[in-house]
């Protein structure tokens, strides 16, 4: 079982605490967006994702990543 599975199974084995941690990582990273010297933004984006918005451009981010550890494999 690779890392991503094991924290994809974790937060749909508890739904309640996927929702916790979504809403407190928005905050963050709201709050993180609006303060200065903060590069902490990236964070509102991983909350959203565990709250079920689906951003377009993570399957694009995801395929691409792919692509790119394949041929580091081959070297």
């Amino acid at each position: 079982m690779t890392f991503f599975q094991k924290i994809q199974s974790y937060t749909e084995d508890k739904p309640i605490r996927r929702k916790v941690l979504g809403v407190f990582l928005v905050l963050v990273g709201f709050i993180a967006l609006v303060t200065p010297l903060t590069p902490g933004a990236w964070l509102g984006i991983i909350g959203l994702e565990l709250l079920g918005v689906r951003l377009l451009f993570i399957e694009r981010v995801k395929d691409h990543a792919t692509r790119v550890a394949k041929k580091m494999r081959r070297k």
